[in-house]
């Protein structure tokens, strides 16, 4: 049997609940929904389409522990049996973002000979880069990479693998990819080889910027972070330790009342703002040594 648990709140949180769910659901690829549901006063649902074995416990707790609604508020609906992964699939459009048009396979045929394309399946969680933080990213990759080519790419806190598929794709180069999460990485790899660019991105399992192989790759000449921004702001000593002398870096994740803070902290290490990119609640910065 399935159950759909759902919350409702202004599209900032929302959002959040919703990034909350797709980390917390991950494991069992459990559809996920953000709606609105009442324009005139900007409020959304977020949702879970859950399995609950029959006579099982609710997981309506398991809900509200994950997005930190609380247990009154969430929401439940017993579902008849159907393949909503599927419901899910169909109902997801494709992301334009520059060039790039993040897509699933049912919309294949949608993508133009100018697109860069780059496929990812709802089923495999993670990201299927219909966040405002994903098309930020890659409209500043685009715009980096028409730029220059960069000498070593980190895609720190890969997810899906949707940044560094896009930066593979556009500028023919090799992005080194990372995520603390095993399965996480597993899926990266499966959607880099399924978009045909397995041979440019490697992804390794780490921690921060804790890793020999990151060690050896870089300094590098573009690091991209689509994180959120307590890490972020933790991690800025590294990321200019880590960076090249002529490097820039991409950073999402981030609440446009968080872009200041994030600011404050890489500016300490001496990074410099060049440019902010607002996608609804949410900003993308770009620094530079």
């Amino acid at each position: 049997m399935q159950v759909r648990y759902f919350a409702h709140g202004p599209k900032a949180e929302a959002e959040l609940w919703y990034q909350a769910l797709e980390t917390a659901f991950e494991d069992e690829g459990a559809p996920l929904g953000l709606t609105e549901i009442d324009e005139a006063r900007q409020i959304y649902e977020a949702c879970a389409y859950l399995d609950v074995a029959d006579g099982g416990a609710d997981r309506a707790g398991e809900f509200a522990e994950v997005t930190g609604v609380p247990l009154g508020e969430v929401g439940c609906e017993m579902l008849p049996d159907k393949d909503w992964m599927a419901e899910v699939l169909a109902g997801l459009k494709p992301v334009r973002a520059g060039r790039f048009l993040v897509h699933g396979g049912h919309d294949r045929g949608k993508v133009d000979a100018d697109d860069i394309s780059i496929e990812i399946e709802a089923g495999m969680a993670f990201g299927t880069g219909h966040h405002g933080t994903t098309a930020g990213c890659l409209m500043m990759i685009e715009e980096e990479l028409l730029r220059r080519t960069p000498r070593a790419t980190l895609d720190l806190g890969t997810g899906s693998a949707v940044l560094a598929i896009g930066a593979a794709k556009f500028g023919a180069i090799d992005v080194l990819a990372t995520d603390i999460d095993p399965v996480a990485v597993a899926v990266a790899r499966e959607n880099a080889s399924a978009n045909g660019v397995s041979d440019r991105v490697e992804v390794i399992e780490v921690t921060g910027f804790d890793s020999p192989t990151i060690a050896e790759r870089g300094p590098f000449d573009l690091i991209i972070a689509n994180v959120l921004a307590g890490p972020l702001k933790e991690m800025a000593p590294d990321f200019a330790a880590h960076l090249s002398e002529s490097g820039r870096v991409i950073l999402s994740g981030i609440l446009v009342d968080q872009g200041a803070g994030v600011l404050d902290a890489f500016d300490a290490e001496g990074l410099r703002h060049v440019k902010t990119l607002t996608m609804g609640e949410w900003v993308t910065l770009l620094l530079e040594r």
